[in-house]
């Protein structure tokens, strides 16, 4: 598929294409204006010798060569200029009056004269401009032709061209900044709402500034106002979250009364404790801000982590496990503090269950994101089984609680919050190893 242009291509697009044409009309036309303007000035002195070579005429038709003047460029007859005078009575010639006419393309200068411009070659195959004044005599037609080199149109044209395409391909260079200088600042409006929009999605803003441009003002208008549908359907999913949770936590308690009055195993009444805890949580979070939302404060990876590891120090204290952390200081992620606890400590609580005997942790920073790595010695898992472990409601290891349901809400949370939980092999330790990248804001 071929790649939309952005609106600053197509501008650029656009302005090229204009100002080439424009450019190109400019220097056709100024080109065309210019020719027209020596070729009336040749004709002009064509003219004259003609009107000279009229008045030499006598009344029996014939050439009086005493009354012939001639202009200072037909003196010279290598230059090319020439001269004919043609009747009933002969012909006088003066130059390469031998020639062919090849177009006629322009009448006289006035209804008075009978002249036209023509273009035509010599014997000698020189190119010429032709003027040509056909009238009536005493004894029949007169034609009297002038004729010059074409090279005197053409050779002040070329020099004139050559600045003048000299002066257009400045100028073109010159819209060309121009156009870039316009479009950077006339687009300036719209790189600022698309920052204002980054900004309401990071949560640094809960709507996009009214004071736009003319253009940009609907849009601006139409994106708050589906973040105020978005609120407002957020805000209604919460309302039905927390009437559930209230719904369940009653039942709950009778529940774990009940497993009391009639001393259940504690492994049931554990369960019914782990269930209160999960339904208070998301209790919690009904109430709060959505992940993304504007008020969530950054929460120190470091903290979170030492509290992680001194608890399941003290859980894991029967055995030889040495459990490291290394945490970038004052890292920290947009996430909410339980939850951070809950997708770390799940993390965690599995390297520790599967572990040979290290578990490392570290934490870095890397653009916007925070990267945490959990690694441990232990078998690890192979790619079917990554892909298992993922998976809500598999048991890797039915002996206890292993890679199942936690990993799946764990990453289920992870990307609630815009990160991602990658699954693979430890290259120093040997076994799994788990990378989480979260927001830093």
């Amino acid at each position: 598929m071929i790649p939309r242009l952005s609106l600053h291509a197509r501008l650029i697009a656009i302005a090229a294409l204009t100002s080439i044409a424009a450019l190109a009309f400019a220097a056709f036309s100024i080109g065309h204006v210019l020719e027209r303007f020596v070729i009336r000035g040749l004709n002009h002195t064509l003219e004259t010798q003609i009107e000279v070579l009229a008045e030499a005429i006598d009344a029996h038709d014939r050439l009086d060569p005493r009354k012939v003047i001639e202009l200072t460029a037909f003196k010279q007859p290598d230059w090319g200029w020439s001269w004919r005078v043609r009747t009933k009575a002969g012909e006088w010639r003066r130059g390469e009056a031998d020639l062919r006419i090849d177009q006629v393309f322009q009448r006289g200068p006035g209804p008075a004269h009978k002249s036209v411009s023509a273009e035509g070659v010599s014997a000698t195959g020189r190119h010429l401009h032709i003027r040509v004044r056909r009238s009536d005599g005493a004894t029949g037609p007169i034609e009297i032709l002038a004729a010059a080199p074409r090279d005197v149109v053409d050779w002040p044209l070329r020099h004139a061209l050559r600045p003048l395409f000299l002066s257009l391909g400045l100028l073109g260079v010159g819209l060309a900044l121009a156009t870039f200088a316009q479009l950077r600042y006339g687009l300036r409006p719209l790189r600022a709402l698309v920052g204002a929009i980054a900004q309401v999605r990071s949560g640094a803003a809960r709507r996009l500034p009214s004071d736009q441009p003319r253009e940009l003002r609907p849009v601006a208008e139409e994106v708050n106002a589906l973040i105020e549908q978005n609120e407002a359907g957020l805000e209604h999913a919460r309302g039905h979250l927390a009437n559930l949770a209230h719904g369940l936590k009653t039942p709950l308690a009778t529940l774990s009364l009940q497993l009391a009055r009639e001393q259940a195993s504690p492994q049931a009444r554990a369960l019914v404790e782990q269930l209160d805890r999960r339904i208070a949580h998301h209790l919690r979070r009904a109430r709060s801000a959505a992940p993304g939302g504007a008020g969530r404060t950054p929460v120190d990876v470091g903290a979170v982590v030492d509290d992680l590891t001194a608890a399941l120090g003290h859980l894991h204290a029967g055995r030889a496990l040495a459990l490291d952390a290394e945490v970038l200081a004052g890292l920290t992620v947009a996430v909410d503090r339980q939850d951070l606890d809950e997708i770390l400590g799940n993390l965690l609580d599995n390297a520790c269950r599967h572990a040979g005997g290290t578990v490392r942790l570290t934490a870095a920073m890397a653009a916007s994101m925070a990267i945490i790595r959990i690694e441990d010695d232990g078998n690890g898992l192979n790619d079917q089984q990554v892909v298992e472990a993922l998976r809500p409601g598999a048991r890797l290891d039915e002996s206890g609680i292993g890679y199942g349901f936690g990993l799946a809400i764990t990453r289920e949370l992870i990307e609630l919050y815009g990160g991602t939980l990658t699954l693979g092999r430890s290259a120093d330790l040997g076994g799994l190893a788990a990378e989480i990248a979260l927001p830093r804001r």
